[in-house]
C-alpha cells in the first residue's frame, strides 16, 4: 500500500501593499491641473452673473476684463478646481495667446505644486513642440511660480497679449517671464484646440 502524501502546503501569500491614501493619490491626479484626459470635468456651467467680482490682482493690470466662462474640475466625482477665464473685450479664441487674459483657478483640495508644474509641461506637448532645454527652463520656472495649494486657495496666470505671463498665489506675485512660445503653451492647455480637455474649453471661452 502505497503511503499517503502529504498535503502540499501552499506558500502564504505576500501581504497586498497598503493603499496610498486616498489623499495622496488624489493629489498627483488632481494637481493634474492639467491632466484634463484623467479627470471627469462636469457639464454644467456656473452662471455668470453681472456682479462677478474681478480679481485684486487685475484691478489695475487688466481694469477691462470681464468674466467669460467658468468650468469645474473633477476628480473620480470630487472637486479639483473651479477654472474662470477672465478677458478684455474681443477676445478671439483662435488666437488667445495675442490677447490680454487671466485665468484663475480656486482649488477646492490640497494638492502639490511640484506635481502640478510637472503635469503642466506634459499637457503643453500636446499643445505644440518645445525643446528639452525650453523644458527645464520653464519646469524651474513653475516651481517657483505653483507653491503647495490648500482648499480656498487661488492660482491666477496673466497674459498681456505680448508674450509677458505672471503668476499669482492667493494676490502675491509669485513668477514673471517674457516668453510668447511659453504664454501660447501654457495657456493653450486649457484655451488651444489641442487640449485634451475640449469642453472645458468650450465653457471657459464662453461657448457653451
Amino acid at each position: 500500500m502505497t503511503a499517503p502524501q502529504p498535503h502540499a502546503r501552499r506558500a502564504p501569500r505576500a501581504p497586498s501593499a497598503p493603499r496610498a491614501p486616498r489623499r495622496k493619490a488624489l493629489a498627483w491626479g488632481a494637481a493634474c491641473v492639467l491632466a484634463p484626459s484623467l479627470i471627469t470635468m462636469s457639464n454644467a456651467l456656473h452662471a455668470i452673473t453681472p456682479t462677478a467680482e474681478l480679481p485684486a490682482e487685475l484691478r489695475s493690470a487688466l481694469p477691462s476684463a470681464r468674466l467669460m466662462g467658468t468650468a469645474v474640475l473633477r476628480f473620480f466625482g470630487l472637486r479639483v478646481y473651479e477654472a474662470r477665464l477672465w478677458a478684455a473685450p474681443g477676445l478671439l479664441p483662435e488666437d488667445y495667446a495675442r490677447h490680454p487674459f487671466a485665468l484663475e483657478l480656486v482649488y477646492d483640495r490640497k494638492l502639490e505644486g511640484a506635481a502640478i508644474a510637472e503635469r503642466s509641461i506634459a499637457e503643453m506637448r500636446r499643445v505644440g513642440s518645445f525643446t528639452e532645454e525650453q523644458a527645464r527652463q520653464w519646469l524651474d520656472l513653475m516651481k517657483q511660480a505653483f507653491p503647495d495649494v490648500v482648499a480656498k486657495d487661488r492660482l491666477l496666470g496673466l497674459n498681456d497679449g505680448q508674450g509677458d505671463v505672471r503668476f499669482f498665489h492667493n494676490g502675491r506675485q509669485t513668477a514673471q517671464l517674457r516668453d510668447a512660445d511659453y504664454a501660447r503653451l501654457f495657456f493653450g492647455i486649457w484655451l488651444a484646440p489641442q487640449t485634451s480637455a475640449p469642453a472645458m474649453r468650450t465653457s471657459l471661452l464662453g461657448q457653451g
